[in-house]
């Protein structure tokens, strides 16, 4: 990047990619403080189509801010540094410095918003200070300093103690390390040290639920009330949950049926003992997937899984019901799918735990980590702070299953499928792989396997090109539901992804968009419109804004993290840039049936053997070492 204010032509700076304008509370309607964040574009050469994203990124002063500091703009999304550098010569002219603070606290925000996007939660000083160098910002110092009194931004002080195991040689320990310095976007800085702070506050808090003994004599009971074998490792397991305040149960792709045996153990002992039991999952599909499994056991009387944002009575991203004040009435915890947690959630379900829950994550290690900012689960069991153990595969787990066992094992392997379980489609195009990919949903699956095309998910690793959801889902549209995007570019009867977390669903769910007339406020109809999306079970969540649903039909491997669909159509164009884990995730999505389209090539299982991990920057393993 140039480090000095660039002369891209103001037409090319693009307009924000979410749609809809969420305006600042104090913006009555929001009308006046839009018409002047428009006029103030206008004066600096910028789209005036920007005015209502800005609105609800800065508030209703906006206009006066880009005035002053045109920087400002980078809280848009999809403004670019070179951009907002264009912008301010042609306020600021001459005045229009690299090194001026207000660029450097601007591009410091904007650098941590970047990486809150790929999933990292903080950024060490040095690797901050190195970008802001290459962007022409020779006072460093000075620009972390402006967006520390911004209050967007915090820093946090963290020693990074070496982990030689225990040593009781009574050496000189010697000099502690001097401090690392980090920084990180206030919101998400201060959810993960809550969560570690508070996952330290279960540990410290908590009391065996039930004695060793008592807790393997409970499991033995109720493998034999259910006719179930339980594998030694599933029961020594629960016995750790009676014991202990968190836990991290580790499972792969084939272990369905312990992890309802673990459920349901857990739900005795829970019962036993009085302490009452929670479970949860990311999605309304994941937790029908769980309920599926236990009722199949033979335990769905016993304990029933809910969705996260139904468990915390979420009302909007950010808020819910259940906190610190009106905690969860259950003295045992569980969440299901575990790698899905970022550390907003987390930290919102940790606080909405009373002191001395037991909490129990469920997760599959080789799955990606959340869309979201950080990588709980992994940093929880590199902490060596809480308790992990390991559940067995389930018996004859199958061809997915085994499958995406050898992608975990970093080998992308066809394995005999002969219920058709698992197929390969190639295709030598992106065109190609969209067409196939639209034939499978709308008559190969539906004819062949008898698994209507409601419920087959596309999940694709792109969003862009002609086999990335866009294209997908705008195909899908016009032969599945054509119409003429009554609500926001939606209809009455279109697969939706909700891409917010709101009153009984989260970012992530996939359902049917249900419209009703509103209310006029007369007690009649006509008013405006009320949404809804039909979750699977037929559960109604109201929807308060069109701009917080997508298309569903096709979505992301990152937004289909969480879920469950009876069949997937996972699609890699060629311009994949493949990773271990994001195959796995977008494998471990499908319950009966996967088709594969692979365009990508040899690309694929490169992917796959060589990117084995997708590395994040974050503070989680230092917070919880230091208590």
């Amino acid at each position: 990047m140039s480090g000095t204010p660039g002369s891209e032509a103001p037409s090319q700076v693009p307009p924000p990619q979410a749609a809809g304008r969420h305006p600042a509370a104090g913006d009555s309607g929001g009308g006046d403080a839009v018409g002047r964040a428009r006029e103030a574009l206008e004066q600096m050469g910028a789209p005036a189509g920007l005015a209502e994203p800005l609105v609800g990124a800065l508030g209703p002063r906006a206009g006066a801010e880009i005035s002053t500091d045109p920087w400002r703009l980078l809280a848009v999304s999809g403004v670019t540094p070179q951009q907002a550098d264009y912008c301010a010569r042609h306020v600021l002219g001459a005045e229009a410095s690299p090194d001026d603070p207000r660029r450097g606290k601007a591009l410091a925000a904007h650098l941590l918003r970047q990486g809150a996007r790929e999933g990292h939660t903080a950024l060490e000083e040095q690797r901050l200070a190195g970008a802001l160098r290459s962007m022409g910002v020779r006072s460093v110092d000075a620009a972390l300093s402006a967006a520390l009194d911004g209050g967007e931004v915090l820093s946090f002080e963290m020693v990074d103690e070496p982990d030689d195991g225990d040593d009781f040689d009574g050496g000189d320990p010697g000099e502690v390390p001097d401090p690392d310095r980090w920084y990180a976007l206030t919101r998400i800085g201060l959810a993960e040290q809550d969560l570690g702070e508070g996952l330290a506050r279960l540990a410290g808090t908590s009391e065996p639920i039930m004695d060793s003994a008592t807790a393997a004599e409970t499991v033995e009971a109720t493998a034999e009330r259910l006719g179930a074998e339980v594998d030694p490792r599933t029961a020594a397991a629960l016995v750790t949950v009676a014991l202990r305040g968190v836990c991290v149960l580790q499972h792969g792709a084939g272990a369905r049926v312990p992890v309802a045996h673990a459920l349901a153990c857990a739900a005795a002992i829970a019962a036993d003992s009085e302490a009452g039991i929670a479970v949860a999952s990311p999605t309304a599909q994941a937790a029908a997937e769980v309920n599926s499994a236990l009722a199949d056991l033979g335990a769905g009387g016993d304990v029933a899984a809910v969705p996260l944002a139904v468990l915390l009575e979420t009302r909007s991203p950010g808020v819910h019901g259940r906190r610190s004040e009106r905690p969860i009435e259950a003295g045992l915890v569980v969440v299901t799918g575990a790698r899905w947690l970022d550390v907003d959630r987390a930290a919102a379900l940790v606080d909405a735990c009373a002191d001395g829950t037991h909490l129990v994550l469920l997760a599959d290690p080789a799955q990606a980590p959340s869309a979201a900012p950080g990588s709980v689960v992994a940093d929880l069991v590199a902490s060596r702070t809480v308790h992990v153990a390991d559940l067995p595969e389930g018996p004859d787990a199958g061809p997915l299953a085994r499958m995406a066992e050898s992608v975990a094992g970093g080998e992308l392997e066809e394995v005999g499928a002969p219920g058709r379980e698992v197929v390969v489609v190639p295709a030598d195009s992106a065109a190609a792989a969209a067409h196939r990919t639209v034939q499978l949903i709308t008559d190969s699956i539906p004819r062949a396997l008898e698994i209507p095309a409601e419920q087959v998910q596309i999940v694709a690793a792109t969003r862009g090109g002609e086999a990335g959801t866009d294209a997908l889902n705008a195909v899908c549209k016009e032969r599945l539901n054509p119409g003429p995007g009554a609500h926001g570019g939606l209809d009455a009867g279109d697969r939706v992804l909700v891409t917010a977390d709101g009153p009984g669903c989260a970012a992530g769910d996939v359902g049917y968009l249900r419209v009703a007339d509103g209310d006029d406020g007369n007690g009649q109809g006509g008013g405006a419109p009320v949404l809804a999306v039909e979750l699977p079970g037929g559960t109604l969540a109201r929807v308060a804004d069109p701009a917080q649903l997508r298309p569903g039909w096709a979505i992301t491997v990152a937004a289909a993290h969480g879920g469950r669909w009876p069949a997937v159509v996972a699609v890699f164009p060629p311009e994949t840039r493949a990773s271990r884990p994001q195959v796995y995730t977008a494998l471990t999505t499908a319950q009966r049936h996967l088709s594969l389209v692979q365009a990508a090539g040899p690309a694929l299982a490169q992917g796959v053997r060589e990117n084995a991990a997708l590395p994040r920057h974050t503070r989680l393993v230092q917070v919880l070492r230091e208590g």
